[in-house]
């Protein structure tokens, strides 16, 4: 490999950490700078700049005051901070129109226009290299493990809403499916960080970039921009999915904030549990999926030890054990000595998840090193 295309590597990996960087980046919007980038896009899609920008805490109430916006809907007590916020700015529903959504001109169009100027000068195949250097990391990590997670999250609670019917006035029920909608037209902002390393040289997505280093999700309209904050905190595990055990994994400065263990988006009341889990809660939960969260944040082992489990089989690899979980496979272990010794003398126990299938010990240890057990043969058990 030549040293200029080690050169160009390096380069591009650099472009991705820093893109990489804004998108998960915690400070205060720099709003003066969004709202420029907000005019810069929609200079370039040819359109006069937006009349009014408001800006909400979170996109969760960036929803809400687009629907609000939209429909003239007022909400009801819950959406009461996000109504006040927009008239604090002079946007009153009813009152103040945005007009059309024009996305697809501040947005869709510009990033269509710099993938086919890229795609022409590099070539199909050096655009897929291109791509992997420069954008498939950021893509992963914001787009499926954050924003994804989290458009998900404030769909739920906006369906919740929607079937929980607790205000009956027609303006009330109406407004989150309105704001349900209104997700489809957000722009990704710091988290369109993404993709933008691919492109961040390119013209026709200056705008974007601008307001993807200094600002959250946002919404183009003909007369009116919706921007929000960034999170004041992404709590993230050693994969980079959105992980906490001790409040929100992302918040925002407004209070709104998306739970989640181990990239899997939960509850704030089964968060709130969490540190206060038992065998016979853990047995009770209905849902399987919530039942693995609180597995994990139990600790299997300590879930064997204090659920009664079975000592189905025990060889020179270790001990097998078994539990049943209603409605689920049944967790079953191989528990193992660690024939090295620690500092003070002691050797520690480990415990091993294996598939339900497993009957040995030793096809457990060995379905851990992806062999079957005839193939598993130790020189020395570690």
């Amino acid at each position: 490999m030549s040293e200029r295309i080690i050169s160009d590597d390096v380069r591009l990996a650099e472009r991705a950490d820093r893109w990489l960087a804004t998108g998960l980046s915690c400070e205060p919007a720099d709003r003066a700078g969004a709202e420029a980038g907000v005019r810069v896009a929609y200079a370039l899609a040819g359109l006069p700049a937006p009349k009014r920008i408001v800006w909400l805490g979170s996109p969760a109430a960036g929803a809400l005051a687009v629907a609000m916006l939209r429909t003239g809907l007022r909400g009801g007590r819950r959406d009461e901070h996000v109504r006040q916020a927009l008239e604090a700015q002079g946007a009153r529903p009813r009152e103040t129109l945005p007009g059309s959504s024009v996305r697809p001109q501040v947005r869709t169009r510009p990033w269509a226009r710099a993938r086919a100027a890229s795609t022409a000068k590099l070539g199909n195949t050096g655009f897929a290299r291109h791509w992997a250097a420069t954008a498939r990391r950021p893509w992963q990590q914001l787009t499926d493990q954050i924003a994804t997670p989290l458009r998900t999250r404030i769909d739920a609670d906006l369906a919740a809403r929607l079937s929980a019917r607790a205000d009956q006035e027609e303006q009330v029920a109406a407004l989150p499916q309105a704001a349900r909608e209104a997700l489809l037209d957000a722009i990704g902002g710091q988290h369109d960080a993404a993709w933008l390393g691919a492109f961040d040289s390119h013209p026709d997505v200056d705008g974007l970039a601008r307001v993807a280093g200094s600002a959250g999700w946002w919404w183009a309209f003909e007369h009116v921009a919706v921007l929000t904050e960034r999170p004041v905190a992404v709590h993230r595990d050693n994969l980079g999915r959105l992980h906490h055990g001790d409040g929100p994994a992302l918040s925002y400065p407004d209070g709104f904030g998306l739970h989640a263990w181990s990239g899997m988006p939960i509850t704030a009341e089964v968060a709130a549990e969490l540190p206060h889990l038992t065998v016979a809660r853990i047995r009770e939960e209905g849902n399987a999926e919530m039942r693995r969260v609180m597995l994990e944040h139990f600790g299997f082992d300590r879930y064997l030890r204090e659920s009664g489990a079975s000592k189905t089989q025990s060889d020179e690899c270790g001990t097998l054990w078994r539990v049943t979980l209603p409605g689920d496979e049944p967790l079953v272990m191989v528990e193992v000595l660690n024939s090295s010794p620690e500092p003070d003398g002691s050797f520690r126990t480990y415990f091993l998840r294996v598939p339900p299938t497993i009957r040995t010990a030793r096809a457990g240890v060995a379905w851990t090193f992806d062999l079957s057990e005839e193939e598993y043969v130790p020189l020395q058990q570690t």
